[in-house]
């Protein structure tokens, strides 16, 4: 069984599993085709589950939000990441996106499947259901969201931003598992921390956004940029602040709404597991081939180490 998985709008929990110090150059090159969960730090109480290893992944972008948790479920290997950090104590603003997608990269993950919370935008997308978004809106300013820049320029292709194979993966299971999930949507990524005006709400909605976050465009961008497959499950905590016969959201409102989340959440990531093809056919894997654009020759020693996990295999 799993337990403990946990999607993030405003929970805060503690991690009180397993902490196994990381040896590096242990695990973290032997083992590819990872599967990667972004999501609560309560994602780390896993019961049933072998803990193989708890990762420290250095990158040249930082620290990721907090170590790694490797994993065994279903015989796959599947590498856990608290997008928060244990005690939730990142904000939006401050997450280390390129740090934690490099980590993954890093050590071998192929396939992303990102868990958070969100609000609805739609009156027919209700709280504790399930959006499998395939489309984002960014509202967000200056977070950082590509590796490139400073010496090396890629324009990824961005028009389908998630992987549809793994998506559907994703929608399938909320179904087996008992949710109501709607298959496609608009993802709309605000800054935060504040939750949205009336006013914004109701803009937001005029341009057929289903639903709300504050996280999930930049780390579907870099997976895009590091050729990792990236879902979303969005779990709806609430209607945002649109519908003014409502109370506005508060954080007791989502933590309840949280609460009845999790254990949907948490089968749904060991149901899709075992589904996930062990080999890529999607062009998620290839992202990078026609999107480098500078010269290899003008790339120079110190940019071909920063990025090598990123763009190593085209430029050896």
């Amino acid at each position: 069984s799993c337990s403990g998985l946990t999607h993030l709008r405003g929970t805060v929990e503690s991690h009180t599993g397993p902490r196994v110090q990381h040896n590096p150059g242990s695990s973290q090159n032997l083992s590819k085709n990872r599967i990667g969960v972004i999501g609560g730090s309560g994602l780390y109480d896993m019961e049933g589950l072998t803990v193989l290893e708890e990762l420290a992944v250095e990158t040249p972008f930082g620290p990721p939000s907090d170590t790694i948790a490797l994993v065994e479920v279903a015989g796959r290997e599947v590498a856990f990441l608290p997008r928060h950090g244990r005690g939730h104590r990142l904000l939006p603003s401050e997450l280390p996106f390129r740090a934690n997608i490099y980590a993954f990269k890093k050590i071998g993950v192929e396939r992303i499947i990102s868990v958070g919370a969100v609000g609805s935008m739609r009156e027919d997308v209700h709280p504790r259901e399930v959006v499998v978004p395939d489309q984002f809106i960014d509202r967000t300013r200056g977070r950082a969201d590509t590796f490139f820049g400073g010496g090396v320029v890629a324009h990824v292709s961005f028009a389908e931003p998630v992987c549809a194979e793994l998506s559907a993966i994703l929608a399938d299971t909320v179904e087996q598992c008992g949710g109501t999930v709607h298959r496609g949507g608009t993802y709309l990524c605000m800054e935060g921390p504040a939750f949205s005006t009336r006013a914004e709400s109701q803009l937001y909605r005029s341009w057929s956004v289903d639903v709300i976050g504050m996280t999930n465009l930049q780390e579907a961008k870099l997976a895009r940029e590091a050729e990792i497959c990236y879902a979303t499950m969005a779990c709806v905590t609430d209607y945002d602040c649109w519908r003014e016969s409502d109370e506005s959201v508060t954080v007791e409102m989502l933590l309840e709404n949280l609460r009845k989340n999790t254990e949907l959440a948490r089968k749904v990531i060991c149901g899709a597991v075992p589904l996930i093809p062990h080999e890529r056919a999607c062009p998620c894997a290839n992202a990078l081939g026609s999107a480098l654009l500078t010269d290899l020759d003008q790339i120079d020693d110190a940019t071909r180490d920063r990025l090598d996990a990123i763009i190593g295999r085209y430029i050896r």
